[in-house]
């Protein structure tokens, strides 16, 4: 069921006549579907879902009585689109789908669309791996999870190499040892790569990890046991003495764990809590009876809303690109629990049932997650208040008539002008915005020119935010000095923004932190901060997370960069050509040197494509 345009219906309005609301709310019909909202220059406001079209949209220009978002976004509202669906539950999907691809300012928004990562034990040849993954679950075998972190799930699988030793490594690495590698060495794996186990042993462990995962630990202990007797008896005391450590090893794994005794199955445990205008959302993971952790989430745009409207906005969007397991436990079950069970039961092809739980096990799980909210909360609150302080020192520094929203820094970075990266990171009250974060590779400069890599990457940064009517920055920083923000005042006057305020960070003369100069304009001398000043703390603590960006993305882009072969610029030569010329000519200086009949004697090397080569090289 495709229901999405290859462009955002915003983007489709250009030739479409001025808008009638009176005549449009006429024609609207009493279907079930979703409803768009779109602001000055065709930017999408809200999308909204509604089981009668007619009904639902009149009724925000037909009542009096408004929460003052809505007043607010309906004062903004110059055009209404809707599309009609055949169900409530397929206008739900819709309404999340749209949601997370265009990011409305007025719906309940997640700061998470990323999918989490799986353990998973490959099926398929006698020796299959253990590997963390991310992405759609194509690949044969066994999956556990989802863990809420990368270090949570590599944090398992160092314990679970520790008990069962599966290889981890890649296939081409497996493929072409010699010898063991080092994870042998520590005895984190069995050495299936050279011969040190058998075939049908490395199955046994493979068995026993894939009983442990599915929380039969006592099954695969008791297996490890019998294994280490018969050891035993046959007076091979170094293998018993292995089985004895994978049984060591399985015990203080489970004590790490909370067995759960509610009859198995996967759970996700989920508590939503208000406190002080501020929602936050904790999920807990539990497969197989076995906890994997949880994550906390916070919803914007969620302040003037009730808790099952909150719960009804979060399942359809968190849900939309995840796994669901078959057992959602709530304690504020979601408006329209009956049509959004539906949905998920569509999405994820299996039943699924939702509860709040009242009594058990369950009801426990509900009261630590509860409690893991509450602790999210109160720790964002500290997190609030710190970055609160941080924008009240600049807004003085700097004399601003408003506490600031958002501040951004730019840096360049890169090696004798080689693969020259500019970066941009962003802070708000909650401290570093890093999903605003963005990197810019600088094109058609002077390698080395740092002033005219500044000058482009401000103006590319604040074109595209203009362009698109998006907010911008109160203050700027540019780590450098005097040349380096005149050039962002050259981009910005090009751009015809004159509402934000520079300032420019150069290392001053020592090079020596706390001895930065700050280099504002309209002032003839640089400022010297004393080193314990709050205000410089907080500007050195911006500057060097975007020295920080931009040293990892030059960094990548270098690599990148020297991992090209010049003969991936003559058009026509792809790969294989590649490989079968350096191989006739051992390397390439014996490319360069070769003449148009040696080039043509390479298999796949036809005269035309020889002489773009020669031509290339002289």
């Amino acid at each position: 069921m495709q229901y999405l345009p290859e462009k955002p219906a915003h983007q489709l309005l250009d030739s479409e006549e001025p808008f009638d609301l009176p005549r449009f709310l006429r024609t609207l019909t009493s279907h079930p579907g979703i409803y768009q909202m779109y602001g000055k220059g065709r930017r999408l406001l809200y999308v909204g879902k509604a089981r009668n079209l007619k009904r639902r949209v009149s009724s925000y220009f037909q009542k009096q009585r408004h929460s003052p978002k809505t007043l607010a976004m309906l004062a903004q509202v110059q055009r209404v689109e809707v599309l009609v669906t055949h169900t409530e539950t397929e206008a739900l999907v819709l309404e999340a789908n749209l949601i997370k691809r265009h990011h409305p300012p007025y719906n309940i928004l997640l700061r998470d669309d990323k999918s989490y990562p799986y353990l998973l034990i490959e099926s398929g040849g006698p020796f299959p791996p253990m590997r963390l993954h991310r992405g759609t679950q194509k690949k044969k075998g066994h999956y556990f999870g989802p863990y809420p972190a990368v270090t949570a799930l590599r944090e398992s699988m160092v314990l679970l190499q520790k008990a069962f030793r599966l290889r981890t490594c890649e296939e081409h690495t497996f493929r072409n040892r010699s010898r063991a590698c080092l994870q042998y060495q520590i005895q984190r794996c069995s050495g299936p790569c050279v011969g040190h186990i058998l075939p049908e042993d490395y199955a046994r462990d493979v068995s026993d990890t894939i009983r442990f995962l599915e929380g039969r630990s006592d099954e695969a202990i008791r297996n490890l046991g019998e294994r280490m007797q018969k050891a035993a008896e046959h007076l091979d005391f170094e293998e018993a003495a292995r089985r004895r450590d994978q049984i060591a090893a399985l015990s203080k794994i489970q004590e790490r764990q909370y067995v759960a005794q509610a009859g198995g199955g996967d759970f996700d445990v989920i508590a939503l809590l208000q406190e002080n205008g501020q929602w936050v959302i904790f999920i807990s993971f539990i497969r197989n009876g076995r906890q994997l952790g949880g994550i906390s989430l916070f919803p914007q745009h969620a302040e003037d809303l009730r808790g099952p409207d909150v719960m009804a906005g979060f399942l359809m969007q968190f849900y939309n690109n995840k796994t669901i397991p078959g057992n959602l436990l709530v304690n504020v079950l979601p408006r329209n629990s009956a049509a959004i069970t539906e949905a998920l039961i569509s999405q994820a092809g299996h039943r699924v049932v939702m509860d709040a739980p009242q009594r058990g096990p369950r009801k426990r799980w509900m009261a630590m997650a509860h409690t893991n909210a509450l602790s999210a909360l109160r720790q964002r609150g500290q997190q609030a208040s710190a970055g609160r302080r941080r924008m009240l020192l600049l807004q003085e520094f700097f004399e601003l008539p408003e506490l600031p929203q958002r501040v951004e820094c730019f840096d360049i970075s890169h090696t004798r002008g080689e693969a020259a990266v500019a970066s941009c990171v962003v802070f708000g009250e909650d401290g570093a915005m890093k999903e605003a974060y963005r990197r810019f590779n600088i094109r058609n400069v002077t390698g080395g020119d740092d002033y005219a890599a500044i000058e482009q990457a401000v103006y590319r940064r604040y074109g595209c935010l203009k362009k698109e009517g998006l907010a911008l920055p109160e203050i700027v920083l540019i780590d450098g000095g005097p040349g380096q923000l005149a050039r962002a005042e050259a981009a910005l006057a090009m751009l015809e923004i004159d509402q934000i305020q520079l300032c420019g960070v150069s290392k001053g003369t020592t090079r020596r932190p706390g001895m930065e100069l700050l280099h504002v304009p309209g002032c003839a001398d640089a400022r010297q901060l004393s080193p314990d000043d709050p205000a410089l703390l907080v500007i050195q603590e911006i500057r060097d997370e975007a020295h920080r960006f931009a040293i990892t993305g030059h960094r990548a882009r270098r690599a990148k960069t020297r991992q090209d072969s010049e003969l991936d610029h003559i058009d026509g030569i792809g790969p294989k050509r590649r490989i079968a010329l350096l191989r006739a000519f051992g390397g390439l200086k014996g490319i360069r040197n070769a003449g148009l009949e040696d080039l043509q004697r390479v298999g796949g090397i036809h005269q035309e494509l020889a002489q773009r080569i020669y031509e290339h090289f002289h």
